[in-house]
């Protein structure tokens, strides 16, 4: 194969950019020399890619915030169109961003570009008569959870079942002593992990009702030390803000710059908001609860839209309700730092949910990188 093979990428937030770059790892272990380009975060810029724009600007938060953006984001949407259709890429990946990316996806694949998109849009859960535009959009499917290649196939939409990569990369023991050690956390201490979202708009619409929830579990255990990771410098500056603003600056929290994972491994019980971080908690086998808020507007809008009773993707796998969920206007800091604390001291609960999500962790370790690899791979082939 020539080693001027070119893959187009766009990843929308942080989980994409963490998903997308072990997907780039995985194919440089094929094709060394090949570029990759388009619109990515810091993970995937440390593995060589080139971004055109900063993934930060399509993390958006809701309907409402995404019409406000909507100008910005589709300038920058027709800008990477025209830029692949004068130098067309050998293939494009789409990591999850579905709304933006599906839009390109169409017009690429119309061109002859392989247009492969990684991570299937929750059709599943809400929205399900996306599938046929799915379909006209894509030249492959990679789905990450077990139940969704079925979906596709009905459809006669090609796809390909490739696990999780978290699951690879998260070992099945975890080890805490480990993870307290390295953030110097004493190993008999009482640990919470407040993880408020990743994009700007989550921790704003967060931020408060995390600390007031800190807040009422020091109360309960004063002994207890809050972990609260944050992916970049911004929202770093909006959770101090808040500290700030609600007087809690002398509470014992510990702000950490990543470190995720490590939190996560490290604490009694966890507090997290809805979305990937929800599966890093299941996969590290914290007991958590899952919350969400948005704007009112925008929760107008997508409430009635949903098919199933969860949000939460351990939820969703396990078919039921295992973690607890609080959103919009029932996720208060009372109901929250209730429930928190009620897990951090179950210990038949916690032993449960291990179980569980042990079984998950090794239903989606697939060796994902090596398989998306190979479903990927023949349309380079073809288009070297």
């Amino acid at each position: 194969m020539t080693d001027r093979v070119r893959i187009a990428m766009v990843a929308g937030e942080a989980s994409g950019d963490l998903l997308a770059a072990h997907l780039i790892a995985a194919l440089r272990r094929q094709l060394p020399d090949a570029q990759f380009y388009g619109i990515g975060g810091p993970k995937m810029m440390a593995a060589g890619f080139d971004a055109f724009w900063p993934a930060e600007k399509l993390a958006v938060h809701g309907y409402a915030e995404a019409l406000l953006h909507y100008r910005e984001i589709a300038s920058i949407r027709r800008s990477l169109l025209k830029r692949l259709r004068r130098d067309p890429p050998n293939a494009f990946i789409g990591v999850d961003a579905p709304d933006f990316n599906l839009w390109l996806e169409r017009r690429l694949k119309s061109l002859g570009i392989p247009a492969i998109h990684f991570v299937s849009p929750s059709i599943w859960a809400w929205r399900g008569g996306r599938i046929h535009k799915i379909g006209r959009a894509v030249t492959r499917m990679l789905a990450l959870f077990p139940f969704e290649p079925a979906l596709y196939e009905a459809q006669n939409i090609p796809v390909s079942y490739v696990g999780h990569p978290l699951a690879d990369v998260i070992p099945v023991e975890v080890d805490r002593a480990g993870a307290r050690e390295r953030l110097h956390v004493a190993s008999e201490q009482m640990v919470f992990a407040l993880l408020p979202g990743s994009r700007q708009s989550e921790v704003r619409c967060l931020a408060d009702t995390f600390i007031e929830a800190a807040k009422l579990l020091k109360l309960r255990f004063p002994g207890a030390l809050f972990l609260v990771p944050l992916v970049s410098r911004e929202t770093r500056e909006l959770f101090e803000e808040a500290l700030w603003r609600l007087d809690a600056q002398d509470m014992p929290i510990k702000i950490l710059f990543g470190h995720a994972h490590d939190a996560l491994a490290a604490c009694d019980a966890a507090l997290v908001a809805s979305g990937t971080a929800t599966l890093e908690a299941a996969l590290l086998k914290a007991p958590h609860v899952i919350t969400y808020k948005m704007s009112a507007w925008s929760w107008r809008l997508i409430r009635h839209m949903g098919y199933q009773p969860w949000v939460g993707l351990p939820n969703i796998l396990a078919g039921r309700f295992i973690v607890p969920e609080f959103l919009q206007d029932d996720a208060t800091a009372d109901n929250l730092a209730q429930a928190v604390g009620n897990l951090a001291t179950d210990v038949e609960v916690r032993r449960r949910l291990a179980e569980v999500f042990r079984r998950m962790h090794l239903e989606l370790r697939q060796g994902t990188a090596d398989r998306v690899a190979d479903a990927i791979l023949p349309y380079l082939q073809a288009s070297a």
